[in-house]
Formats: C-alpha cells, sequence, structure tokens
C-alpha cells in the first residue's frame, strides 16, 4: 500500500456493503422516519399549531420539518455506524477488514461515507413527506447539504467510536438513549429559543444539537438565533476532532485485535 486511500476497491466495497445493510433492513431504517415525521406533525402542529400561528414567519407546522429532519439524521447515522462496526466486532467479521489491504483511514472514511449516504436518503424522506404534509422546502439548498453532511459525518464519526468502546450492545443504545436524544429534544426541535424558560436557553446556547438544528432550520427559513459561521464552525469542528479521534483509534487497533 502506498497511501493512506491506495484501495478504491476496497474502499467502495464497505460503502456498497453498509448501503445494502441499510436497505434491507426497511422496517428500521424507512418506515420508522415517515411514521414519526407524520406523527409529530399531526400530533404537535395540531396541538401546537392552534396557539402558535407561525415562527419566523412560517407556519408552525413547517417550523417542525427541519428540526424532525435533523432528529431522523443524528439517529440514524450514530445507529448506522455504532451497530454495523459493533456486530462486526461481535461476529468477528471484523478481522476480515483488519487483514484485508486497507488502511485504517479507507476503514474509518469508509463507516463514515455510508453513515452520509444513509443520512441524505433519511433525509430526503422526511423532506418529501414535509413538502407532502405542510409544504415546506429548504430555499437554501447548500446549507441543508451542508449541514446535513457535516452533521452525518459527526455523528457517523461519534458512532464509529461507540461502535468501538462498547463490550455489550446496551453501551451503544445509552449513549442515543441518556446523550443524544435529550440533547436533540432540549435543541429547539419542538419549539423557538425565546419560548423556552430563560435557564433552558442557555442550556441551548452551549448545546452542540441547537446549533446543528438552527443552522438548518436556517436553510428553511432564512433565520437562525445564532450566527451561521458560529453554528457551522462549531459543527464542523467536532465532526473534524471526532473523525480524528475515530481514525486514531483504528490506527492503534483498539479492540479490534483479539
Amino acid at each position: 500500500m502506498n497511501g493512506p486511500f491506495s484501495n478504491p476497491v476496497g474502499f467502495m466495497t464497505i460503502i456498497r456493503r453498509e448501503a445494502v445493510r441499510t436497505y434491507k433492513i426497511v422496517n428500521q431504517v424507512i418506515w420508522p422516519p415517515i411514521i414519526t415525521t407524520v406523527l409529530y406533525v399531526l400530533v404537535f402542529g395540531l396541538a401546537l399549531g392552534s396557539r402558535i400561528r407561525s415562527v419566523d414567519g412560517v407556519p408552525y407546522a413547517a417550523f417542525l420539518i427541519p428540526g424532525l429532519i435533523m432528529l431522523q439524521v443524528i439517529e440514524q447515522t450514530y445507529g448506522e455506524c455504532s451497530s454495523s462496526l459493533f456486530q462486526n466486532r461481535f461476529m468477528g467479521s471484523i478481522q476480515e477488514l483488519l487483514t484485508a489491504p486497507l488502511s485504517p483511514a479507507e476503514i474509518v472514511t469508509a463507516f463514515i461515507a455510508a453513515a452520509v449516504l444513509r443520512a441524505i436518503f433519511i433525509a430526503g424522506i422526511v423532506l418529501a413527506v414535509g413538502a407532502i404534509m405542510v409544504h415546506t422546502l429548504p430555499v437554501n439548498w447548500p446549507l441543508f447539504l451542508g449541514v446535513t453532511i457535516m452533521t452525518a459525518v459527526l455523528f457517523g464519526s461519534v458512532g464509529f467510536i461507540f461502535g468501538l468502546k462498547a463490550d455489550k450492545y446496551d453501551e451503544v443504545a445509552a449513549f442515543s438513549t441518556f446523550v443524544v436524544t435529550p440533547l436533540v429534544f432540549v435543541g429547539g426541535v419542538f419549539t423557538p429559543l425565546r419560548l423556552l424558560p430563560a435557564q433552558i436557553q442557555r442550556i441551548s446556547l452551549i448545546n452542540p444539537m441547537f446549533s446543528m438544528i438552527d443552522a438548518l432550520r436556517a436553510s428553511f427559513t432564512g433565520h437562525s438565533d445564532l450566527p451561521l459561521p458560529i453554528t457551522l464552525s462549531v459543527i464542523a469542528v467536532l465532526a473534524v476532532g471526532s473523525a480524528a479521534i475515530a481514525y486514531r483509534l483504528t490506527a492503534i487497533g483498539y479492540k479490534l485485535r483479539v
């Protein structure tokens, strides 16, 4: 091997394998985002929509869609990398990757790339549901795609890290249950920042999930609670840092070699 990316065939094989895995588990990948989005729009749109007529110039139901997209992107990309890598370790098939002529950079990047593809796919599904139900689409497509991809890289990397660290599947799910979900739900998915209690507002401002949701929502409404350069910088730094940690752990063979 002459460099960190000298095996394009092996690199693409990992991506294709993960893509096939994604499309084979339809009941876990496709239907949950559709059903939960419809339920959230109906329940919250009807319950709160009568009290909150519009937010940032858009109907409340349309305000929900960017937050719901980000919710699904975060959960799906984390789940993609963490569960796939953990299963490979648990079943012993990870040894095939380690004995193949693949560099740590190729392995990590391939898993993250597969997570990004799943994120774009899931975002498209939720976006289609939103377009049908509340007639909303991004007004800034480059921002929408940029935030989606950076978030997918971040949580794909985090999922990769926890897929390596976990000794039991419960440990993989624990991060999503006790960290990701609470931070997402107080990150502005359902309510604008100004309607939250003052203490929650302060917490939200340092919550990285809020930066992601706020930036994605700006691609729909053209308005953001935080300056976009700051939110995009936060996401980019976290994504690069997480990917670097995932690479380092793979390079030293952390919990990979028996």
